[in-house]
């Protein structure tokens, strides 16, 4: 159950942090590797710590959540604003998940992480990170078209 809310709470946060724009310069560190072989070309998928995750799509992150079950950093960059979500344990990421499906929207997913953005952002994100991106429905009612 607390699990759940602060899975929640950390959506709540999301909203808030992507509805916010960035200024900060776009790091070097995707630009410094010595062949900028693409991650998913290879198969890699970054490991998950919020700081590694960072520097490997140069950003300098700023965190803002530390639980037992999930650490979180916020990346503002030229390339877009997004959210690093990192766990101890894949159950907690699928935890995460299931709590994130109620809000619906695409989200970067690896091995004990996600990263959450505009589907845009996360689509340039995935050279640098691997893993996949994943959609989730949201739940409710679908709005009834309105007459202009």
């Amino acid at each position: 159950m607390v699990r759940t809310a602060t899975a929640t709470g950390s959506l709540v946060l999301l909203l808030l942090a992507t509805a916010c724009g960035g200024s900060e310069d776009e790091g070097t560190a995707a630009k410094s590797s010595p062949t900028n072989v693409s991650a998913t070309a290879v198969g890699v998928v970054a490991p998950a710590k919020v700081e590694v995750i960072a520097d490997l799509t140069g950003c300098e992150v700023k965190i803002r959540t530390e639980a037992d079950e999930l650490r979180e950093g916020v990346c503002r960059t030229k390339r877009g604003d997004y959210l690093i979500t990192t766990f101890p344990q894949e159950k907690f990421k699928l935890t995460w998940l299931d709590a994130a499906a109620v809000y619906g929207g695409k989200y970067l997913v690896g091995t004990r992480w996600v990263v959450s953005a505009k589907p845009e952002v996360l689509e340039r994100l995935r050279p640098q990170l691997g893993g996949k991106i994943h959609q989730l429905r949201g739940v409710g009612p679908t709005p009834a078209p309105t007459a202009s």
